[in-house]
């Protein structure tokens, strides 16, 4: 899925953190614990536990300068700029009616950082924090997804965990968060009703960037048509980052009791979901009988 020619991505919507920045931002191990905690049960704990003063969230960052069109298609943090622009256009014209709109903020890091949810590492992998409402990515995240969990990568592949973690930030603004119980796990359980959402919400965009005009760029797409190669990347992805591929992959039994993000088929089938039918309705996990 490349972008369509026309024109230039502003900068400024990814900041750029180099190594370093864990150091510089503090937290420690209590960070660690407590960006732990909230990613396994949801449940934040960054205004309770010391994270040595930084728990408003990531030190500034160097933003990322304005990208061509050419870069957006070639270059990793280039690219999630500008999809972070694409992303911003469609939830802006797709939340719900009375929800206030607030696009999150972008940090690519490489080491470590310090967030809002306390601190990140490079195995902590992409993650949403809700108290900064933030998104932030190791940018080794890529290499790790393909080299460890067989991932085939592509540019679709890494606008889908952009997508994925923005409709995080989707859930939180809609309420989401705050009714769901993730302090569980299973097959059935809230934790997992959560992700395979943000899955939905991912293939929502998907579908749609092709056919959304970029606002600065009156006539022109923000993307061209996936192709059936760059879906089927998309969907690897959604794959490899499933629960009992995971399990298999570090070679312990499969264990739907302790999911917490759903199947490798669930991810696949609501990425697909959301896809093809492209309306909120259609994402409701929670209403949803089977999985």
């Amino acid at each position: 899925m490349t972008f369509s020619e026309g024109g230039s991505f502003e900068g400024g919507r990814v900041r750029r953190h180099g190594r370093g920045a864990a150091a510089a931002g503090g937290g420690g191990l209590i960070g660690i614990i407590a960006l732990a905690i909230f990613l396994f049960t949801g449940q934040d704990l960054s205004g309770v536990l010391d994270t040595g003063g930084q728990g408003g969230g990531s030190q500034p960052g160097e933003e990322v300068a304005e990208c061509t069109v050419e870069q957006a298609n070639s270059d990793p943090l280039c690219r999630f700029s500008a999809t972070m622009q694409s992303l911003d256009a469609f939830w802006a014209a797709t939340v719900p009616a009375g929800t206030a709109f607030d696009p999150p903020s972008g940090d690519a890091f490489e080491g470590g950082i310090a967030t809002g949810c306390g601190q990140a590492s490079s195995s902590t992998g992409p993650f949403y924090c809700p108290p900064d409402q933030g998104i932030y990515l190791d940018t080794s995240f890529f290499q790790v997804l393909q080299q460890q969990y067989g991932a085939q990568g592509g540019p679709l592949a890494e606008m889908y965990i952009y997508a994925h973690e923005y409709g995080h930030h989707i859930q939180n603004l809609t309420g989401v968060f705050d009714s769901a119980d993730r302090s569980g796990g299973g097959a059935e359980s809230d934790s997992v009703r959560v992700e395979l959402q943000a899955d939905c919400y991912a293939g929502m965009w998907a579908g749609d960037a092709a056919t959304r005009e970029d606002p600065d760029r009156p006539g022109v797409t923000f993307l061209d048509p996936p192709t059936a190669e760059e879906l089927a990347q998309a969907l690897d992805a959604a794959a490899a980052v499933g629960d009992d591929h995971i399990q298999q992959q570090s070679g312990g039994g499969v264990d739907p009791d302790t999911w917490t993000h759903g199947s490798s088929e669930q991810r696949q089938k609501w990425f697909t979901i959301g896809y093809e039918q492209g309306s909120l309705a259609a994402c409701d996990t929670f209403a949803a009988t089977d999985l």
